[in-house]
């Protein structure tokens, strides 16, 4: 083919066409893609996942929930199965509709999470104080951790992605958010001086300036045995009561806090008001500090006078689900090591997200470090420690400490942090070594669908005999391939390598693209477009685009992360120059059956992240 044609070939495939684009991106390119492509495997794979997710998501609601959102499940307060359980069983379902899946997701999840806060605002308990006029208050829980307040918020906190003008959403999340700002006076959770929360266990109605008690988490005295299905195993009320005998020091800040900024974030991203940013980056900033203090380490207790371990006997390690948090499990006897302060990246993820400073990931990456120098060799297997006690290290575990890895390897892009993660199938696919994973992974999870739908049929429970964790394994909604290769983003809330990086409720959305259409003014890829990102790096990502209607054109708009954060310098079609764009989206209009590949030329991080539209802002 001589350059002239291949020109003319490339110029009719991208069309500068500011004219026909909306006025959002009238400074933006506008690619007319017309080049035919054959329908890919992996894209009609993609299609029917989404049709599946959402088909087997709705059977899943009329099963388990009613007309009023309510879960159809015995209501109890507690940390084994409480609220938070109950809303988590649509987890992922706010996912999928921002992705492009059916718009009765976005109305199921909404109607569950109203159901949820009017349930548990009505349900109330007999023994556990804090809760015997509610469980919920202010539309929130009155006092609990922040790894259930966290997993309880793991479908409000990305619903901003499909609807964020929804006035009930911003002004809960506002809201919310002020509970931890002191802003209402009934919930003096934070100290703005010493930059803590005060307790471990915090919520609508303040914190919890006392030791817990096994009730105060285990929750009212239940019939348990044959009636309901336990997930920790526990054979007795008293067993479920005994599982929280060592789970007393709550008073001062611990690591897991560090989820609340999930919660800021989003607050942040409705307007950009400067106090939330503020207050996210501060706090994040002050546990920066107490690691360096503590020798790399982030401490799991921060006394209420602001000192390392001032809760706990100046024990850095002390307080519940920190380092040395290995209580005894009533059914066996033996100590379990339940280390959370892996979860606490979130709130240095969220603040890496608003500004872009490698100084947030780099506190984990010396926290790695101090602990592979602890390394020992047992018959010839390196061991690594996870957790510390009075008398220094223990729990070792085979191999490198390498939790979390990942994440900061997507965050940075760097080769040295890349060397510090884990193995993963869809990283050697970014590689360019494993074609045929996406088809592969797409399958997985469409099998995935097909088993949680059969487990539901085979469901024989009736809500008189269910908890609210009963059929949280059976929500069918399977979403990580599709954040893989769709968006080129990670999964953190429920991942797939949940071996080396441990579940995150609640957090955000980490991606390097999202889509939207711009027809429909809805959040998601339009009907018929599949997405597969093939390549990332610091400056650049590899998308195909296609539409497989072969008889009618699709629009669909290309933003930068997750929340707009990333510029698009430009964009280059199947190979061919690259256009201007300059913006942080813009739309390709595919022809009936068209589709390519796309490059784009990135600025990570140079915007300040948005829940609004593109066409919005």
């Amino acid at each position: 083919m001589t350059s002239r044609r291949r020109f003319l070939r490339t110029a009719s495939a991208l069309l500068l066409a500011v004219a026909a684009a909306p006025a959002w991106a009238a400074s933006a390119a506008t690619l007319e893609i017309k080049t035919p492509m054959p329908p890919p495997d992996w894209a009609l794979l993609e299609r029917e996942l989404l049709k599946a997710n959402a088909e087997a998501c709705e059977v899943f609601f009329a099963r388990y929930f009613d007309d009023r959102g309510f879960l159809l499940a015995m209501e109890r307060w507690g940390a084994n199965d409480g609220p938070d359980d109950a809303i988590e069983n649509l987890n992922d379902w706010p996912t999928l509709h921002a992705l492009g899946a059916s718009d009765r997701l976005l109305e199921l999840s909404k109607k569950a999470f109203e159901g949820n806060v009017r349930q548990y605002t009505l349900a109330k308990t007999k023994d556990v104080p804090f809760a015997r006029d509610g469980m919920y208050y202010k539309e929130f829980p009155v006092m609990t951790d922040w790894q259930h307040l966290s997993e309880g918020l793991s479908v409000f906190n990305l619903l901003g992605l499909s609807d964020p003008g929804d006035p009930r959403y911003r002004d809960r999340v506002k809201r919310f958010s002020g509970f931890y700002m002191n802003e209402d006076p009934g919930a003096p959770n934070y100290d703005p001086k010493l930059k803590i929360i005060r307790s471990m266990i915090t919520g609508s109605r303040g914190p919890m300036l006392r030791k817990a008690t096994p009730l105060d988490w285990a929750g009212d005295p239940f019939e348990v045995g044959d009636r309901f299905f336990m997930e920790h195993g526990e054979r007795t009320y008293e067993e479920t009561l005994h599982h929280y005998d060592e789970y007393t020091d709550v008073i001062g800040d611990g690591p897991l806090n560090l989820q609340a900024t999930s919660l800021v974030l989003n607050a942040y991203m409705l307007d950009h008001e400067p106090k939330y940013r503020d207050w996210l980056l501060g706090y994040v900033d002050a546990w920066s500090q107490r690691a360096k203090a503590n020798g790399g380490v982030l401490p799991s207790n921060i006394g209420l006078d602001g000192k390392i371990g001032g809760a706990t006997d100046g024990k850095w390690w002390g307080g519940v689900y920190g380092w040395g948090f290995s209580p005894k499990v009533p059914q066996t006897g033996k100590r379990e090591d339940r280390n959370r302060v892996p979860r606490a990246i979130v709130g240095f993820m969220n603040a890496y997200l608003l500004t872009g400073d490698d100084k947030y990931l780099d506190v984990w990456r010396k926290q790695a470090d101090v602990i592979n120098a602890q390394k020992k060799t047992v018959d010839g297997k390196v061991m690594t420690p996870r957790m510390y006690g009075d008398d220094g290290w223990y729990g070792y575990a085979p191999g490198e400490y390498r939790l979390n890895g990942l994440e900061i390897w997507y965050l940075s892009m760097k080769a040295s942090d890349r060397a510090r993660a884990a193995d993963h199938p869809w990283l050697t696919y970014l590689d360019g070594k494993d074609p045929g994973f996406p088809a592969k992974a797409l399958r997985k999870d469409l099998d995935q669908v097909r088993a949680k739908a059969q487990a539901q049929r085979d469901d024989r429970s009736t809500p008189d005999t269910r908890l609210a964790d009963a059929a949280l394994d059976i929500n069918p909604a399977s979403v990580d391939a599709l954040i893989h290769l769709m968006q080129g983003g990670i999964h953190i809330a429920r991942p797939s390598w949940s071996s080396t990086s441990p579940s995150q409720g609640g957090a955000p959305l980490y991606a390097r693209l999202r889509y939207f259409d711009p027809e429909r003014r809805r959040a998601g890829v339009p009907d018929d477009v599949a997405a597969l990102v093939e390549t990332l790096s610091d400056d650049a990502t590899t998308v195909i685009l296609v539409n497989l209607n072969q008889v009618t054109p699709r629009a669909v708009t290309v933003q930068g992360g997750g929340y707009g954060e990333h510029q698009v310098v430009s964009v280059a079609t199947d190979g061919g120059p690259p256009a201007a764009v300059d913006a942080s989206a813009f739309t390709v209009r595919l022809a009936p059956g068209a589709g390519a590949r796309l490059t784009l030329k990135m600025k990570r991080h140079a915007n300040a992240p948005t829940l609004a539209f593109p066409w919005d802002r």
